[in-house]
C-alpha cells in the first residue's frame, strides 16, 4: 500500500506513490512530537485530578467555584 495519494484536480489524474526519504524522516518527526505532546497532555491532566483529589471536591463543587 502507498504512503500518499497525489489527485491532480485539473486532468483527475491519481498517483500513488511511497514517501519520499524527506518525507519519511519528517513523518518520523511529527509522530514523535505528537506523542510528546500527548504526555505532556496526560501528565497535566493527571496532576489536576489529584489537585482535585487533595482539595476533597466533587467535579460539581469545582465547577461551581470556578463559575
Amino acid at each position: 500500500m502507498a504512503d500518499k495519494l497525489e489527485l491532480d484536480a485539473q486532468t483527475g489524474i491519481a498517483v500513488e506513490r511511497d514517501f519520499t526519504p524527506e518525507e519519511l524522516e519528517q513523518r518520523k518527526q511529527d509522530l514523535a512530537k505528537q506523542a510528546e505532546i500527548a504526555a505532556a497532555i496526560a501528565a497535566q491532566n493527571k496532576l489536576k485530578e489529584e489537585t482535585i483529589a487533595k482539595l476533597g471536591l466533587t467535579i460539581e463543587e469545582l465547577k461551581a467555584l470556578l463559575s
